[in-house]
């Protein structure tokens, strides 16, 4: 199992949800690869990915064994 780390930005946003949402949302980050992941290829940075988790995405890339989260948003919003 990796190790995850959540950047400020994405643990001050996920802090904003209510109970039920963020333990939805740390569920399916810790079930990390399973999920319904996508590369994403419009960033700067080669590894990054996309969890979708409902309505809900997550950002996230590996450094070596680490999972770091960048960003936790709405469909709408996580690609601003």
């Amino acid at each position: 199992m990796s190790k995850i780390i959540y950047l400020k930005t994405a643990y001050k946003t996920l802090s904003k949800y209510d109970q039920r949402t963020q333990k939805r949302v740390v569920a399916a980050i810790d079930k990390i690869p399973q999920g319904d992941i996508k590369k994403i290829k419009t960033y700067h940075m080669p590894n990054l990915f996309r969890l979708r988790i409902g309505k809900y995405r997550a950002l996230y890339y590996l450094d070596d064994e680490i999972i770091v989260i960048v960003k936790i948003d709405t469909r709408g919003d996580i690609y601003d």
